[in-house]
């Protein structure tokens, strides 16, 4: 899977080049985000997601195995959710479990503000 990663004021983003997070490219996501998360010395992950517009089962657990394989060490907050994966994660409830951010710039500002 294609995920593209820019570093700034110590967060990693990482945004998701593929339209789809589903059963068939749900291992692919989790191994790719592992590499980068342990490449990266980045204790804040920002994950976007503007170009995904389909996350099924496998894709939302994919997301959040990859939250447990950072730990306690690493944060990981999700930006830039289109409307249908959006809608996946607030009738799954998970948007209670992530930090939900407008887009790349909000979640930027927002570290930066403290």
């Amino acid at each position: 899977m294609d995920i593209t990663c820019d570093e700034q004021s110590d967060m990693l983003f990482a945004r998701v080049e593929a339209e789809r997070i589903d059963a068939a490219a749900a291992l692919q996501f989790k191994e790719a985000m592992r590499e980068i998360a342990g490449a990266s010395g980045a204790a804040h992950v920002v994950l976007d997601l503007s170009r995904v517009e389909f996350v099924d089962s496998s894709g939302l657990g994919a997301i959040v195995a990859v939250m447990k394989l950072m730990g306690n060490t690493k944060r990981l907050d999700l930006a830039g959710l289109t409307p249908t994966v959006d809608k996946v994660f607030r009738l799954t409830r998970m948007d209670s479990i992530f930090t939900i951010h407008a887009d790349v710039a909000d979640a930027l500002a927002l570290h930066r503000a403290g």
